[in-house]
């Protein structure tokens, strides 16, 4: 039996040292190629898409007799298409550039959209539209404001801009859709919070409870108004909470320039509202799903989504597969436990 075991542990040392080979030459490999582009761009026409899988759709019920019909008239109807295009010049039909915007503290999308609409504003024609399907529940100030500044570009050159909100839109979120045109949001979509919060922990007593001492120095009144460690004070405080107001009033008038029709001083509150009630206050100009809009401008534009994406290294790939498939197995675990809870009651 200990010879076993022995050879054993022998057999998982080299298949850990194979491993660890593997993954160092995929590393190699990784850190040479890091020299080519690092994003690639990923242009789709969902008018073709949605076409194909709608004939999918059309031919999935039907014997082997009616679909031979059926996919000559499928072809008939490309050639009248391509004939209609050709007599009223293919270039005349707008187009509809869609992007996605998906948010999370730091705006860390920015940069991808900065390259995206550079990319647009090159190629955009007079009568092309660009959408913008955005998701954020806000974050840091400065980095929304320059998310923002993304969205102003296409404003400032007269691109017709349409922000669509599925979920929610809201504070650093809703500072970007309220760049746009027009604004549309589900019916539960959650917007506004035009607000500014923050809030850090002080453990000064606790500190001085253990005698420690914590020496803040600054060169400046206001270097350092409140701190996590040292004693906060009363002036401090006020010079704080100035500040917060003045980046709520800055806030307020970057909305309030941008959608004029709003009650800027009873909508700023800080408070949400779901779609329905966000189209009385003024936040947006009509309730419809982002799915429904594109959908309603194929019958007149050829609908374009337009999206750079990184280019990931193998090593990259197989970590985030791992990630993915150790994620999906929770999820299982923890849709197993719901599901033996709700079978319970």
């Amino acid at each position: 039996m200990s010879q076993w075991f022995a050879e054993y542990g022998l057999f998982l040392a080299q298949l850990v040292t194979l491993v660890a080979v593997i993954l160092a030459a995929l590393a190699i490999v990784s850190r040479a190629k890091s020299g080519q582009a690092r994003s690639q761009l990923r242009i789709e026409e969902l008018n073709k898409r949605y076409r194909a899988r709608q004939r999918q759709l059309r031919l999935a019920g039907l014997d082997k007799k009616r679909r031979k019909a059926v996919l000559k008239a499928f072809k008939r109807d490309d050639k009248r298409r391509d004939k209609g295009d050709e007599a009223s010049g293919s270039g005349q039909r707008p187009t509809l550039w869609v992007l996605d915007f998906h948010g999370d503290i730091k705006a860390s999308g920015t940069t991808r959209l900065a390259e995206e609409i550079s990319l647009i504003l090159g190629v955009i024609g007079e009568k092309d539209e660009v959408a913008i399907r955005l998701e954020s529940p806000g974050g840091l100030v400065h980095a929304y404001g320059l998310a923002a500044a993304q969205l102003d570009r296409l404003r400032d050159a007269g691109v017709t801009t349409t922000v669509c909100i599925d979920k929610v839109a809201a504070s650093g979120g809703y500072m970007m859709a309220c760049c746009a045109d027009r604004l549309r949001a589900a019916p539960f979509a959650v917007l506004g919070s035009i607000g500014v919060v923050a809030q850090l922990p002080n453990i000064h007593r606790l500190l001085k409870r253990h005698d420690v001492d914590v020496e803040l120095l600054t060169a400046g009144r206001y270097k350092r108004t409140l701190t996590v460690l040292g004693e906060n004070t009363q002036e401090g405080r006020e010079k704080f909470i100035e500040e917060l107001e003045s980046t709520h009033e800055l806030f307020k008038r970057f909305v309030a320039e941008r959608r004029p029709v709003l009650d800027i001083d009873g909508i700023a509150t800080g408070e949400t509202w779901y779609g329905s009630q966000a189209l009385d206050k003024g936040l947006i100009d009509a309730v419809g799903t982002s799915e429904a809009y594109l959908l309603e401008r194929m019958s007149d534009a050829r609908v374009v989504t337009l999206s750079l994406e990184k280019r990931r290294g193998v090593t990259e790939r197989l970590g985030r597969a791992v990630s993915r498939g150790i994620e999906g197995g929770l999820q299982r675990v923890y849709e197993a436990l719901e599901a033996s809870g709700w079978q319970r009651r």
